[in-house]
């Protein structure tokens, strides 16, 4: 953050969130939003580095591929994923999720450009945002903003979102004036006849580590299907053992410079490298992380397709 919320923000964050949950979050933000070493899941955090960036960007220049790069990650797909379940209500099969992942709409033009001319073209049931809407972890707000609400424009369906690491709490009040409802550690029921399914969505838990699993799980039966959104992959374990039935993440970028075969040189996470991407399952919860549309750090892509993701939920 590099000025304070205005009175009015600070305000419907207190109301949204209570007084001490919203002073703890901007405290705790305050203290840590670009710091380099420390905090978080993991000890090194490239990107709050600008040595990093220009490491990267200069070696990639001298190569003579940063610019092949550049195109890699203007060229966004379309990719699909079924969930199948026994506790997905049958008034629920076809229900289709538009996943919009790691954007970084300020820096990340090419892509948001390929991103506007593609959801125009599909159809689902609600849209769901699973974090990273900036570039950079700190700074200012409202070129992201403008840039996230131009996305969210195209949006026919109820928008859901959740922060991830790049992303400020004083985001919240301009996010929910674009209609895009924000879950943080709470909890939203979707229903569909006399039939319901359950969306989740926790704070940042890769570098705030602000998440409360315990709090969202806490009302939704056991034996019902239930989403969480959480930008981070990295929670699987808690997430698993709180008896959701589908995790959607994003955060790893799939490696974004990988080598071929779509090998991931880092993945910038603490979890076993089959969850970096793409759907996989870890015990009964099926999972799924998302490579992202955006870039960050450097803003090129190599042997990782940048993506937006249409998941179908079918009842067994």
């Amino acid at each position: 953050m590099d000025k304070p919320l205005n009175q009015d923000d600070l305000l419907y964050l207190e109301q949204r969130l209570g007084r001490v949950h919203a002073r703890q979050r901007l405290g705790i933000e305050k203290e840590h939003e670009a710091q380099v070493f420390g905090q978080g899941l993991n000890f090194f955090h490239p990107e709050n580095s600008r040595l990093a960036a220009w490491l990267i960007g200069s070696v990639l220049k001298v190569t003579g591929t940063y610019w092949r790069g550049e195109k890699n990650a203007a060229r966004v797909t379309v990719r699909h994923n079924k969930v199948r379940s026994d506790d997905i209500p049958k008034s629920f099969s076809g229900f289709t999720i538009l996943h919009l992942s790691d954007l970084h709409v300020d820096i990340s033009q090419g892509a948001m450009q390929s991103v506007a001319k593609l959801i125009p073209k599909l159809k689902y049931d609600i849209c769901v945002l699973t974090g990273d809407y900036r570039g950079l972890t700190f700074g200012p707000v409202e070129n992201t903003l403008r840039g996230l609400g131009e996305i969210a424009e195209l949006v026919t369906a109820p928008i859901f979102g959740i922060l991830g690491n790049h992303d400020s709490i004083s985001m919240l009040p301009g996010m929910e004036r674009l209609g895009i409802r924000v879950l943080l550690n709470e909890t939203e029921t979707l229903a569909r006849h006399d039939e319901r399914i359950h969306l989740a969505g926790i704070d940042d838990a890769h570098f705030y580590r602000a998440d409360n699993i315990e709090k969202v799980a806490l009302d939704i039966p056991h034996d019902e299907f239930s989403i969480l959104l959480s930008h981070t992959p990295e929670i699987y374990r808690q997430a698993t053992h709180a008896d959701f039935s589908l995790m959607l993440s994003g955060h790893t970028h799939g490696g974004q410079i990988c080598l071929p075969g779509s090998v991931p040189i880092t993945l910038d996470s603490v979890l076993p490298r089959r969850l970096g991407s793409g759907p996989w399952v870890h015990h009964k919860m099926q999972g799924y992380t998302s490579v992202g549309a955006g870039t960050a750090i450097v803003p090129v892509r190599f042997n990782c397709v940048p993506e937006i993701t249409l998941h179908r939920l079918e009842a067994e």
